[in-house]
């Protein structure tokens, strides 16, 4: 019973909740870091969130490659006891360089995790389910901040942040464990060529495309937006430890209900660009109600559930744009890497923003690539029409 394919699926998501929380640990807790490496510059703080995502920005488009040779479950297992050490070491708070170094290292934990276990998801999963278990699978870095931040505030207020760390250390080994006890041995059946284009020529390739890039590219829309503002918003509001836990909240919620239902009326592309649209209303709205309490927190919800469809859609136009299995790879490649670039830059970027401009730096920070993710996707559609 413990074996079956859909429990697997969610040991699976729960290694994934595992890998969000590398993000989530410091950005929910983003103010006692600060406070920890006082004097330290705002966009270097903005660092010790981001910086997981650099091993994902270079290798992003390659990683599955090296994966399917590893073999998943190995490179998962491996995965989440090297996180599991990180943490531990972490937890005594090191210098801010050597703390940046030890983040950068857990980034390549990170991308490991993120490219294995949705392939072994897909796998495992009984095509009668495949939706839903590829819809739980995206919820994952929306559950992962909004657990981290119900349990991780209250937590590091009353006990400081050492033990956070260690709790997230327990967890990736207890993880590391279940997928070791319970996921099939890996079929050590795939073939890799010895000889490869070069990762340049990969880029271009897959960039070039306008199938295989377009998830990719407004899902980088996305990402640039939605790790910065959980961790930069929520402080700004008159209740920062409500609002961390709702807004990634409000993103799963709408994810698995509207999102699902609009995916079955409308392409996953132009429900992209809804989400966007409905980003911009909501934008506007946390703009007009700045500094007035309800008004902003509420639109910051909106802000956060109309995220929420571009989130879904964006996983889902993987295999609406790309029948054939390899495009798919390379679209999934594709997707964790510029992702990475997005929760990358975002964080610092938006600090920076409002170090020097205050709400109006945060205002355009959301507005610009939202507009940015509609006209793209537009223009990408046309190019696919016009191959037919």
């Amino acid at each position: 019973m413990i074996r079956s394919p859909m429990f697997q699926v969610f040991v699976l998501w729960f290694a994934g909740l595992g890998a969000a929380a590398q993000f989530s640990k410091v950005g929910v807790i983003f103010e006692p870091i600060s406070a920890a490496y006082a004097g330290a510059a705002e966009v270097t703080l903005g660092l010790i969130v981001s910086v997981v995502g650099f091993a994902g920005l270079i290798f992003g488009t390659t990683a599955g490659l090296f994966v399917a040779r590893l073999g998943y479950r190995r490179v998962l297992v491996t995965a989440l006891l090297t996180g599991a050490g990180l943490s531990l070491i972490e937890a005594f708070l090191p210098p801010l360089g050597l703390m940046l170094g030890l983040r950068a290292v857990e980034g390549l934990a990170h991308l490991a995790i993120v490219v294995a276990a949705p392939v072994l998801i897909a796998q495992i999963a009984p095509p009668a389910r495949q939706g839903f278990a590829m819809t739980l699978w995206a919820s994952f870095f929306a559950v992962s901040f909004a657990f981290t931040a119900w349990i991780g505030r209250p937590l590091v207020a009353a006990w400081g942040i050492p033990p956070l760390f260690l709790i997230h250390a327990g967890y990736m080994a207890a993880c590391a464990l279940l997928v070791r006890t319970l996921l099939p041995a890996d079929v050590r059946s795939v073939r890799v060529p010895g000889t490869q284009p070069s990762l340049l020529r990969q880029h271009g390739q897959i960039y070039a495309s306008a199938r295989v890039a377009a998830p990719a590219i407004g899902f980088f829309c996305y990402t640039l937006v939605y790790v910065a503002l959980l961790t930069l918003l929520p402080p700004e509001t008159p209740h920062p430890a409500f609002l961390a836990s709702a807004m990634p909240l409000a993103s799963i919620a709408v994810s698995i209900t509207l999102g699902v239902w609009m995916l079955g009326r409308v392409s996953a592309v132009k429900m992209v660009q809804a989400g966007f649209g409905l980003a911009i209303v909501s934008t506007l709205a946390l703009w007009a109600g700045w500094g007035q309490g309800l008004a902003m927190e509420a639109a910051a919800l909106g802000l956060a559930a109309a995220l929420g469809l571009v989130q879904g859609a964006s996983f889902a136009a993987i295999p609406q744009l790309n029948p054939a299995p390899e495009d798919r790879a390379r679209a999934a490649g594709a997707v964790a890497q510029l992702g990475n670039l997005g929760t990358t830059s975002g964080t610092p970027l938006l600090a920076a923003l409002m170090a020097g401009q205050g709400a109006r730096g945060l205002i355009f920070f959301v507005l610009l690539p939202s507009l940015a993710g509609i006209l793209l996707h537009q223009w990408l559609s046309a190019r696919r029409r016009a191959m037919v």
